[in-house]
């Protein structure tokens, strides 16, 4: 088994109905549920929805205030309309919209919201990285 992988990405929430109205306005349905927590299966990982103070004490810091911002979730699409329906969906759900997309210096198109506790989420078109019919993402070789 590759080092080289990530199968479960958790977000801390603030309130986990809320955060599952938004995703579910996106179009995501949970595969899991168990209570204060969701899990939606993608492409060969899995997105978890748990409340923040339970992921605090789950991970050992009890005390801890959880923040949000310091990364990025992306999505990746093959065209710009789509890129541009993403971000209008996430915005009529009620992300904060924080960077339109546009056209983008490294040859792409791209925008920026975030959900409603504050992940932030990068819609994009990278014509330098071509998607599986599911979606799904593998990196071309450069070598």
């Amino acid at each position: 088994m590759t080092p080289q992988r990530v199968t479960l990405i958790t977000l801390g929430v603030g309130d986990i109905e809320r955060s599952k109205a938004f995703y579910g306005a996106l179009g995501w349905s949970p595969a899991q549920e168990q209570e204060g927590v969701a899990f939606y299966q993608m492409n060969g990982l899995v997105l978890g929805l748990f409340g923040k103070a339970d992921l605090a004490k789950d991970q050992g810091r009890s005390e801890a205030e959880l923040g949000t911002g310091a990364s990025t979730l992306a999505q990746n699409f093959a065209t710009e309309s789509e890129v541009d329906a993403a971000y209008q969906t996430a915005i009529a759900a009620g992300a904060s919209p924080l960077k339109a997309p546009e056209k983008v210096f490294w040859g792409g198109y791209s925008g920026y919201f975030a959900d409603p506790d504050g992940h932030v989420w990068e819609v994009a078109m990278n014509p330098f990285w071509p998607l599986s019919p599911d979606g799904s993402l593998t990196l071309p070789d450069a070598r």
